[in-house]
Formats: C-alpha cells, sequence, structure tokens
C-alpha cells in the first residue's frame, strides 16, 4: 500500500472520531446517537492501522474484493443509524401528538371558563341598575 494512502486513511478515521467527540461534548450529537457514528469511525481506523484485517477478514467470508466488505460493513453501519433515527422519530411524533391533543383540551377548556366568565359578568352588570 501506499505510504500517502496510508496515513490519508489513518488521519480520516482521526478526524472522524475527532468530530464525533466534539460534537458529542458541545451537546450538538446526543450520546444515544453518537455510539453507532463512533463505532464507524473506531472501525475505519482500525482498518487504516491494519488494512490486513480487512483483507483477511474478505478471504475469510468468501468476498473476492476487500473493499466490498467495507461498503457492506459501511452500509450496515448507516442503516443501523437509520433505524435508530427511525424508532426515535416515531417516539417524538406520538409525544407531540399527545402534547397537541393537551394543548387543544387545554384551550377549549380556558375558552369554555372565558366564556363562563364573561357570562357572568354580563349578568352581574344587568341586574344592578
Amino acid at each position: 500500500m501506499n505510504p500517502m494512502t496510508y496515513a490519508f486513511g489513518i488521519v480520516a478515521a482521526l478526524l472522524t472520531l475527532v468530530a464525533i467527540i466534539e460534537l458529542t461534548r458541545r451537546g450538538t450529537l446526543r450520546e444515544r446517537h453518537a455510539l453507532w457514528w463512533f463505532v464507524g469511525g473506531t472501525l475505519a481506523l482500525i482498518i487504516a492501522i491494519f488494512p490486513q484485517i480487512l483483507t483477511s477478514t474478505a478471504r475469510l467470508l468468501g468476498i473476492s474484493i476487500p473493499t466490498n466488505l467495507a461498503f457492506f460493513v459501511a452500509i450496515g453501519l448507516l442503516f443501523l443509524v437509520s433505524l435508530q433515527y427511525g424508532a426515535e422519530l416515531t417516539k417524538v411524533e406520538e409525544k407531540l401528538r399527545t402534547l397537541a391533543e393537551q394543548s387543544a383540551f387545554h384551550e377549549r377548556r380556558i375558552a369554555d371558563l372565558e366564556a363562563r366568565l364573561n357570562e357572568k359578568t354580563t349578568d352581574s352588570s344587568e341586574e344592578a341598575p
């Protein structure tokens, strides 16, 4: 392997891990969301440092081109991230729907109370001439 390619792979993986850690530290990326990204970055770093692992694993699994294994693993990680986001989005949508229903109920209740208060105020002002 070309030493420049080798170094580029290590630097890219390290930058990815640093970005994930920094986003998590700043609160931009929550820990539960960072998990799969961190796993992917760690795998990329391990493969960048020891590229023979990818070659021997591909050979062991019967995959003729090691890059195909790397793409398969990357697609698998992206699938897991997407699945996690989909599950969390479903939870958030359910909570949002519940909150919207509660808000509509409270708005209706306040409107009813205001209407009753206006009726009593109007009745009181008509009785006292």
